[in-house]
């Protein structure tokens, strides 16, 4: 991720250990877990926990923990990636909490039915860890599959948001959004 156009950061605690939070000016562009695949590192730029959209993700988030699990996150989203990893990132979006989907799935959304592998690799990288649902993919036979925060956290996201024992998957025809949670266009 290029951490050139950050303006704030601040540290989130959440159920699942420590967040670092990161916004530019458009919305929010970072949210991981301490020593999660493809953290960032320390990130040169002020620390900030009232910047605004750091402040209404901190908030959300705090609802999603308090039992809003399955109500969409609104905070502005300014994630940096490729054409076809933003694509990917969308297609997250698209899957509402207390469902999942498949990496196939995912592929088909983001416009590449046949990219599984590269929407998988897409996924891992996704910079928005909670607010853009990679935790919600599963493997092909309902398996839990890797996560970049680790599997523990894929399976305690799934089970608060009551995604997990029992496994819906989320068809292509299927696609169940709350009205205004549709695709924000900064990812």
């Amino acid at each position: 991720m290029k951490v050139g156009h950050l303006i704030a950061q601040a540290r989130i605690d959440s159920p699942l250990g420590q967040l670092t939070a990161a916004a530019t000016v458009r919305g929010l562009a970072g949210l991981w877990f301490d020593g999660q695949a493809h953290h960032p590192g320390p990130l040169d730029v002020p620390q900030d926990a009232q910047q605004t959209f750091i402040a209404q993700a901190r908030e959300e988030l705090e609802q999603y923990w308090r039992g809003a699990a399955r109500k969409p996150f609104k905070v502005p989203l300014d994630a940096q990636g490729t054409p076809f990893q933003k694509a990917v990132w969308r297609a997250l979006l698209d899957i509402p909490g207390g469902h999942t989907s498949t990496y196939a799935a995912v592929a088909e959304r983001a416009g590449s039915a046949r990219a599984v592998r590269a929407a998988g690799a897409a996924i891992g990288r996704n910079p928005l860890s909670i607010i853009v649902p990679c935790h919600r993919v599963l493997g092909h036979d309902g398996s839990l599959t890797g996560y970049a925060g680790g599997l523990q956290r894929k399976q305690a996201l799934l089970r608060l948001e009551a995604a997990v024992p029992s496994v819906s998957v989320v068809d292509e025809g299927a696609r169940r959004r709350e009205p205004g949670a549709a695709r924000r266009a900064v990812v």
